[in-house]
């Protein structure tokens, strides 16, 4: 089914690198917190490969920042995650979720330390400025909460370390993984990463001046032409090979962070006060109902689903659903993420996966778990030779 046309209005936020999305030739765009994002520009297979192999600029200023500075900022982020930020330093990023007093995921950002008291929290697709504002008050926190004019701009791909030691100097190659550096880009203040969503490896560039996206894209384009740079975007592929999730596809509030294999990167319990505590402590101690899986499923090439697919047993038993898809060449497979029981969760068992409506003259396909659950695909299937 032939998708309707998106229709940007100005009631969607003008991004500050929008119109060079558009003049590389955009063919497919989402929304995400309230900004159009780019879904792919050849096609999600041939950027992909692309992506591999040498280096593309991504618009992912629909990433918003959330600034929390003050005298209680550590104490307002401590509480949203379960996560000890204490042991974040200045000049680091840090992954970590933000839990609810119930165990459900808020959202799944990354957080920059800019300094004792002020913090960014770089936000994946829902509304935790207004969550995080309404705690604060609620609280009484010394704190200011809102988001600032900050728009990432990310270059992604193994060429991403060569193209910027050209921009910025070769001491950009020691920057570690989430870990970030002040530098000046187009005339203003920018902080470089050592982050991004993909596989690949790059860098995500903040820009803090609106006003000077163009220039700033411009400057990385010319310097990556001799690396066959192109314009490109978070990669469906790449992702789900390599394990990232995607906030209201994969995981919604619905979720906790021990279903999703999220509890890798906190303890059970941490000294600051954190609302998710007592949840996380009983996930810990109990388990959980529902596990998060790879899957491969059988067939033709498919896109990723609209909305979910039911997993269903031998039994006729819907036991979970498919969350999202795409077809691997590199595992020559339809690859999926699924959320199922944690009775049924062991590899190499069989279910059916309804696609409903997906595909023309189809409405189920042979799934097969292939992963119980880790960072990146590891499946056994041979690899394509091509």
């Amino acid at each position: 089914m032939q998708s309707p046309e998106l229709v940007l209005s100005r009631r969607l936020t003008k991004t500050p690198f929008e119109q060079r999305v558009f003049e590389h030739g955009v063919k497919g765009l989402t929304i995400y917190n309230h900004r159009p994002l780019a879904s792919y520009f050849c096609s999600p297979q041939e950027d992909y490969e692309h992506l591999c192999r040498y280096v593309q600029i991504w618009d992912v200023s629909c990433e918003r920042q959330v600034e929390v500075v003050g005298a209680d900022a550590m104490r307002l982020v401590e509480l949203a995650t379960p996560r000890d930020i204490s042991k974040c330093a200045i000049g680091q990023c840090m992954y970590a979720p933000l839990v609810d007093e119930h165990g459900g995921i808020v959202n799944d950002p990354i957080i920059l330390r800019l300094a004792e008291d002020r913090l960014w929290v770089s936000i994946s697709d829902s509304g935790v400025l207004l969550w995080l504002k309404g705690i604060a008050y609620g609280r009484g926190y010394n704190v200011s909460v809102f988001e600032p004019d900050v728009s990432p701009l990310a270059v992604q791909g193994p060429k991403s370390d060569d193209l910027l030691a050209d921009v910025v100097g070769e001491h950009i190659r020691d920057i570690k993984r989430f870990w970030f550096i002040e530098a000046m880009l187009a005339e203003t203040e920018v902080i470089i990463a050592r982050s991004g969503w993909s596989g690949q490896g790059g860098f995500e560039i903040y820009l803090q001046d609106g006003s000077k996206g163009l220039a700033l894209w411009d400057i990385i384009w010319e310097a990556g032409r001799k690396y066959n740079i192109r314009a490109g975007c978070p990669n469906i592929v790449d992702r789900i090979e390599r394990g990232l999730l995607s906030y209201g596809s994969d995981m919604t509030m619905e979720n906790n962070p021990y279903e999703c294999g999220l509890d890798r990167f906190f303890e059970a319990s941490k000294d600051a006060e954190c609302m998710s505590k007592g949840a996380m402590a009983k996930f810990a101690k109990n388990g959980v109902r529902k596990n998060h899986v790879y899957l491969a499923v059988s067939g033709s090439p498919m896109a990723s689903p609209r909305s979910t697919w039911d997993v269903v047993d031998e039994n006729n038993k819907v036991v979970g659903i498919v969350t999202s898809s795409v077809y691997s060449r590199n595992y020559q497979s339809n690859v999926a993420f699924a959320i199922i029981d944690a009775e049924v969760n062991q590899k190499g068992r069989k279910f059916r996966a309804d696609i409903g409506a997906a595909e023309p003259g189809e409405s189920a396909r042979e799934a097969t778990i292939v992963v119980k659950r880790g960072k990146k695909l590891d499946m056994e299937i041979p690899m394509n030779s091509e």
